[in-house]
């Protein structure tokens, strides 16, 4: 073996060549388009969805009503609570009741918010407040406020005056835990950060505490919103000669299962109605706080 063949022979072995049209002949990776799976869910619209439980559950209703599986004296059929509601509302009758228990509801409110707020702030303020206060109000929060009404009727009589102030105990309540647990639940950087800034007790007051404790109070009134149609319906049976509640007494009494039905509805649109524009205040006062929609 000559000496240039054995430097041959101890080279690699080289590459083999590529040629230009080999790689044409080859077939180019196939570009697939991957859809997200919540864009495959957004495909079908969100109201459409939430609407699909309410409907299937009134088509059932409707069938056993019309194939005589459920009886008209035990719960009318949909057809016949929505000529009902037709009826009530052509007569004036529905609008007038639906008038003076919103009303009521609305003064309940506002005497219980102002009440609740109150001692909320007395007591989340201020330890002296706190142990004036929450004491007393831990201990009456435990009674029934339902179990009072009794109590309510001996004092101030069978009028106007049992129902609202049945309604205000049951939103005081509500606003207080949660107005209290939200000014003690901000966070204490915070507040140093605003003393190191120069606020004083009141500064920090205005522009620390009762910001952040502003979600918690929120929440509260929708939590009161809610117990106030709940305090309503017990209110109004208590000798009531007008509202949603006289209606659903005098339906009780002939075995109107439409018009109660027709009244229940009406309650819970009504609470749709307080809890929605509750959440648009709440969106509109809490921009700053982001918060998780759901995926």
């Amino acid at each position: 073996m000559s000496l240039d063949q054995a430097v041959l022979a101890d080279q690699p072995p080289s590459p083999p060549d590529i040629s230009v049209g080999s790689s044409a002949s080859s077939p180019a990776p196939e570009l697939v388009t991957l859809v997200p799976v919540s864009a495959r869910r957004r495909s079908v619209p969100r109201w459409l969805r939430r609407t699909v439980g309410p409907v299937g559950l009134l088509v059932l209703w409707q069938v056993l009503s019309a194939t005589g599986v459920l009886h008209p004296d035990v719960l009318a059929s949909p057809g016949t609570i929505a000529r009902t509601a037709g009826d009530l509302v052509s007569d004036g009758t529905l609008p007038s009741a639906m008038l003076v228990s919103v009303q009521r509801v609305l003064v309940g409110l506002v005497l219980g918010g102002v009440a609740g707020v109150a001692l909320a702030l007395a007591s989340g303020l201020s330890r002296l407040g706190e142990d004036l206060v929450d004491a007393t109000v831990q201990m009456l929060r435990s009674i029934p406020w339902v179990g009072v009404i009794p109590l309510f009727i001996i004092w101030l009589g069978i009028g106007e005056a049992p129902k609202i102030a049945l309604i205000s105990l049951g939103v005081a309540f509500h606003l207080y835990l949660n107005v209290y647990a939200g000014i003690r639940g901000v966070d204490a950087q915070l507040v140093e950060a605003g003393s190191s800034l120069g606020l004083g007790r009141w500064g920090l007051i205005r522009h620390v505490v009762l910001p952040g404790a502003l979600p918690g109070a929120m929440t509260g009134l929708r939590y009161s919103l809610a117990t106030a149609w709940l305090a309503l319906v017990f209110g109004e049976s208590v000798n009531a000669d007008d509202g949603i509640g006289f209606l659903m007494n005098q339906a009780r009494e002939f075995f109107r299962t439409d018009v109660i039905v027709v009244c229940l509805i009406v309650y819970a649109l009504l609470g749709l109605l307080a809890d929605f524009l509750v959440r648009t205040l709440e969106r509109l006062l809490l921009q700053w706080r982001p918060t998780f929609t759901g995926q």
